[in-house]
């Protein structure tokens, strides 16, 4: 073989699925050597013989099998010994399963000891329910490292109501669910929007679902008796009710149809998107046209502007098709309304216009 017939080490490495570094790594610990390297530059070069010794190595690499062993089981395909290559294989692979064996069993005496944190009862919701209301709120978390609260959802739990509540500081987001049992008990905490994430289609799935509060985790027990453990997030988080009871008193009304807000927005994919409140009801104004919008509306004339990643997302996961804004000026949070199976609440900060 010509040395025209060789592969540089970079073209060697990507042929493989292993990085030149690696291949060097190999060469120096005696397990692949190149086939050959440049006396003057001291490059390595590889032929395509070499090509299923090196899947052979990667594939053994990631089955985590030290270079010791590595060694033996290429020494013995080299003497064509593949009983011996078979041995070294199988030895390897009942270390790791023991090995696996040990972990899971720390695995579950850790759960073990997570599970019988005290709890407290909490209230009881239907599965699909209380999925569904968590994916509305998780859309309203952001991941801000300076800010661990941003991932988190907010649960408070009164007598006859659970509150879910949300922010990326953009929007406020608040959902209200009636508990089919409860423990008649008042507890709010901050959950982990990644742990919710996590579990939040185990809990789809299960026709009931039962919180309780421990120290550290919300428990959710599935309908099997799974108990899905959810982190608690020990930061200050708005109280909703004194939230919204800080807003200021809305000035101006309309109600807008959600289905048409959704088309309009997903045909003109605008940065921007323009709510024109007018005596005759509502239009959305994109920059350079006016769509007539079925709604109704109260006060004076007002245009509002949004940001189209903060109206989207709110407008999405809204309930029914009704939506009402609460508007007390274009440079003041709006609050938008829905209410179907529950009620479902989030205030918006308008935007500036769009530059002409």
């Amino acid at each position: 073989m010509t040395d025209s017939d060789l592969m540089p080490i970079g073209t060697f490495a990507r042929t493989v699925g292993l990085t030149a570094s690696a291949l060097r790594f190999y060469d120096d610990a005696g397990i692949l050597h190149p086939d050959h390297v440049d006396a003057q530059t001291g490059y390595r070069f590889y032929s395509e013989e070499q090509i299923n010794t090196a899947h052979r190595l990667r594939e053994l690499r990631e089955l985590g099998m030290p270079l010791s062993d590595v060694s033996r089981f290429f020494a013995a395909a080299t003497a064509s010994d593949s009983a011996e290559s078979l041995r070294v294989l199988n030895d390897h692979m009942r270390r790791v399963s023991a090995e696996g064996a040990r972990l899971q069993h720390v695995a579950a005496r850790l759960t073990e000891s997570l599970r019988s944190e005290p709890s407290a009862p909490l209230c009881a919701l239907p599965g699909p329910f209380f999925a569904a209301a968590v994916d509305q709120l998780l859309a309203t978390t952001t991941d801000d490292p300076r800010f661990p609260v941003l991932n988190g959802v907010r649960l408070s739990v009164e007598p006859d109501a659970l509150i879910l509540a949300a922010t990326d500081r953009y929007r406020f987001t608040c959902r209200t669910l009636v508990p089919s049992r409860s423990a008649d008990t008042k507890w709010a905490g901050t959950v982990s929007g990644d742990a919710l994430r996590n579990t939040v289609s185990a809990i789809r799935r299960s026709s009931t679902v039962n919180l309780a509060a421990g120290d550290n985790f919300v428990h959710i027990v599935l309908e099997d008796g799974t108990v899905s453990l959810c982190s608690l997030i020990d930061e200050p988080f708005p109280d909703a009710h004194d939230f919204f009871e800080s807003l200021p008193t809305a000035v101006h009304r309309c109600m807008i149809d959600r289905s048409q807000l959704l088309r309009t927005m997903e045909q003109r994919p605008l940065e921007k998107l323009g709510l024109r409140l007018t005596s005759s009801g509502v239009r959305v104004v994109p920059p350079d046209d006016f769509v007539d919008f079925d709604g109704t509306r109260d006060g004076s004339e007002l245009t509002l502007w949004f940001e189209l990643t903060t109206l989207h997302p709110a407008v999405t996961h809204a309930l029914g098709n009704d939506l009402i804004f609460d508007v007390t000026a274009s440079d003041q949070p709006v609050v938008l309304r829905s209410a179907d199976d529950g009620d479902f609440t989030t205030v918006l900060m308008p935007c500036q216009a769009p530059a002409h």
